[in-house]
């Protein structure tokens, strides 16, 4: 575990909510979890504070991301991103926002130099952002624009992130994410569902080792449309994005009724569905794997993993959160990056 591989690096999250208490957490169950090395990028005199008032002991070593992997099995690395104020738990303060932006930001920058293997995220809170001028709905687009930006040139094709809720029983992803309900048949398009459903199969071969993946498309309307008597657009949008990818070699089928396709033999047929909307896909997600699913973000350049949870400020500096879904991004973003490096050493 803390050989010459490079790290993951973390980043710290809100300080006032639950990542940094998840991040001590793994930290000292590391053996008995397995977990790779990783080090954190946050304000180490905020993690000390934090691990004395959980009660935990947990030394302390601000590394190099180069140096994280070997001193990972005897103290937390930690890249320091000092914050403005002093952060408490369970009391979001914008003066930090800065600093949170940052993590994620040193984190990106780290990873795409080849310095970190993949990008893991603990929450942010957006509304506390939003009060400093975050312009960014959230994390993923705010790692598209990094992405996008460190390439110095428009992208070809666009880059295009995927939000995939990855857990033990399913992988599903949703085509439109954080918009209103009454907006999302407006929104919905055949392009848009192809360019989905493509990134998704493009990564889950190439990151999840899955060979020609199978792609279930749900319908957006009750029983798929009704043959038209509950709405068009499964017909008109829906059908068309499905004979799309099929003509380009993508094993897509549907559009399938979402009341029946995420029962577990249903699921033995596909390994990943396409959703039309946020909780059609994120609903069976937390239910079949509420503790240990994970948020990936497909189609950047790098491979980012974070908790599929929010900050959960009343929980933090308790001692009571739980860990299993920063456990399992962590796993999953190793897992990850050592498909994508023996597939392309495959290659080469």
């Amino acid at each position: 575990m803390t050989g010459n591989r490079r790290a993951l690096a973390l980043t710290m999250g809100d300080p006032a909510g639950i990542g940094p208490d998840l991040a001590l957490h793994a930290w000292i169950h590391r053996t008995e979890l397995g977990l790779p090395p990783f080090f954190l990028i946050g304000d180490p005199r905020m993690l000390d504070a934090r691990a004395k008032l959980l009660g935990l002991d947990v030394p302390l070593t601000e590394a190099s991301p180069e140096g994280a992997a070997a001193d990972f099995g005897t103290a937390l690395p930690v890249l320091a991103v000092p914050l403005v104020a002093t952060a408490v738990a369970g009391t979001p303060d914008p003066a930090n926002a800065g600093a949170t932006v940052e993590a994620i930001r040193r984190a990106v920058d780290l990873t795409l130099a080849g310095r970190a293997r993949a990008v893991v995220t603990n929450p942010i809170a957006k509304s506390v952002l939003y009060a400093t001028g975050f312009a960014f709905p959230g994390h993923t687009e705010y790692l598209a624009h990094l992405a996008r930006a460190a390439s110095g040139s428009p992208q070809d094709p666009p880059l295009m992130p995927v939000m995939l809720l990855a857990g033990p029983h399913l992988r599903v992803a949703p085509v439109t994410i954080h918009i209103p309900l009454r907006q999302v048949a407006d929104t919905l398009s055949r392009e848009a569902i192809v360019a989905t459903a493509r990134i998704v199969a493009r990564d889950l071969a190439s990151r999840f080792g899955v060979a020609n993946p199978r792609i279930a498309v749900s319908g957006l309307n009750p029983h798929a449309g009704e043959d038209g008597a509950l709405g068009s657009e499964d017909a008109q949008i829906i059908v068309p994005a499905i004979a799309e990818l099929r003509a380009s070699g993508i094993n897509a089928f549907g559009p399938l009724p979402a009341d029946t396709m995420f029962h577990a033999e249903a699921r033995a047929t596909y390994d990943a569905a396409i959703c039309m909307y946020h909780d059609q896909a994120l609903i069976p997600a937390k239910t079949l794997g509420f503790h240990d699913s994970v948020n990936v973000t497909l189609g950047l350049p790098f491979i980012r993993t974070s908790p599929d949870h929010g900050t959960a400020f009343s929980l933090a500096g308790k001692g009571t959160a739980r860990a299993d879904s920063l456990v399992a991004a962590l796993k999953l973003a190793d897992t990850m990056a050592r498909t994508e490096a023996s597939r392309a050493a495959s290659a080469a």
